[in-house]
């Protein structure tokens, strides 16, 4: 018999384990990134994610039925914000995004990632199986998506378009409607490619010109791109060591401490230190994934899917645009960056799929 008490017990201890791992890992890449300082940015974001916590396990204790609840609710509310943020949002470094309240700045494109996973998922939770096939039955998806996937990209926020296009089309897929959908859906993006590169912004347009030739402006913008490859590369197998790592120290990597912190990392902890941070965002992401394999219904099924896939376009994206496979689009790497918005994000995730997870230990 366990000396735990049961609200202990019903934790996931080994997630909750794993995720302290990677923002003290983050928070010794900040330590290091400041030249061994504790300020600006590893004891801010060591008290940020106190709270954070804090809040992730009050939100685990709210019953998924009022998640489904309130998945409506919080679609219409990320969406009214991302309005509000083309009116009087808040501009910075070239973008529109971010709504002031003088103590805090919310990124609401950041609440839409989940606000699109969890009403979809409660669409096809209602959504009678005879009606899945039906052309009607893709109308109302395909605009709780492609709203906000619009309002975002008018930020301008190409990265946080695709996360939200992309977690949406999975839970559609997941969700039942047919495969030559997407196989037409594919063909028609393809053959509005053209349109879409004239809509781009000639900053985004430079990002993809430079990721596929980064020499091509290596001093521009080419040189997040460059000197982030240099970073990782110089790293080796075990790294320079912690507190040696010259790229950053030198300031010769741009954002060490925001979007290339792995970059930072990397040089100092070479590829093991790389491989062991991939090995606990693995461990996360499996761990929802299959909360959503066993789910007991439609609605925690797609939302654990959803939710698990999103935290793997965070780790996916951002390790890509690093390490010169994808153009730089802005996105941090979850638990590791500095930054509140992504963290609060992937917190809020964390919290719903805890709650999943009690629903299921309490029903088995």
């Amino acid at each position: 018999m366990s000396i735990l008490p049961e609200s202990v017990r019903r934790l996931p201890l080994g997630m909750l384990c794993v995720l302290i791992a990677i923002v003290l890992f983050g928070l010794a890449t900040l330590y290091s990134a400041a030249g061994g300082k504790m300020s600006p940015w590893a004891s801010s974001q060591g008290i940020r994610f106190v709270l954070l916590f804090c809040m992730m396990i009050f939100l685990s204790r709210i019953p998924v039925s009022r998640w489904m609840a309130a998945a409506y609710p919080f679609y219409v509310i990320a969406l009214a914000l991302l309005l509000i943020v083309e009116l009087f949002g808040k501009i910075g470094m070239g973008a529109q995004r971010w709504i002031d309240l003088g103590f805090i700045r919310l990124q609401p494109s950041e609440f839409m990632k989940i606000a699109v996973v969890l009403s979809l998922a409660r669409y096809f939770h209602r959504l009678p199986p005879a009606y899945v096939s039906t052309t009607s039955a893709l109308i109302a998806p395909a605009l709780m998506v492609g709203l906000p996937a619009a309002l975002v990209m008018l930020q301008p926020d190409l990265g946080t378009a695709l996360m939200i296009t992309m977690a949406g089309l999975l839970i559609m897929f997941m969700g039942g409607l047919p495969l030559r959908w997407f196989m037409g859906g594919g063909i028609a993006v393809l053959a509005a490619a053209p349109l879409a590169w004239s809509l781009l912004h000639d900053y985004q347009k430079r990002r993809v010109l430079v990721f596929m030739d980064p020499e091509s402006d290596p001093l521009g913008s080419g040189y997040h791109i460059t000197q982030s490859k240099i970073a990782v590369g110089s790293g080796g197998v075990f790294g320079k060591g912690f507190l040696n790592g010259s790229q950053s120290h030198l300031d010769y990597l741009p954002e060490s401490h925001t979007d290339f912190i792995f970059s930072t990392m990397a040089e100092e902890w070479g590829m093991a230190g790389g491989l062991i941070l991939l090995a606990a965002y693995a461990y996360q992401i499996r761990w929802g994934a299959k909360l959503g394999a066993g789910g007991a219904m439609e609605f925690t099924r797609l939302t654990a899917i959803g939710l698990s896939f999103t935290l793997f376009l965070y780790v996916a994206i951002n390790l890509s645009m690093v390490m010169g496979l994808a153009p730089v689009v802005g996105i941090p790497l979850p638990l590791m960056s500095y930054g509140g918005s992504a963290m609060m994000t992937v917190m809020i995730l964390l919290g719903i799929l805890m709650a999943i997870h009690r629903e299921d230990l309490r029903k088995s």
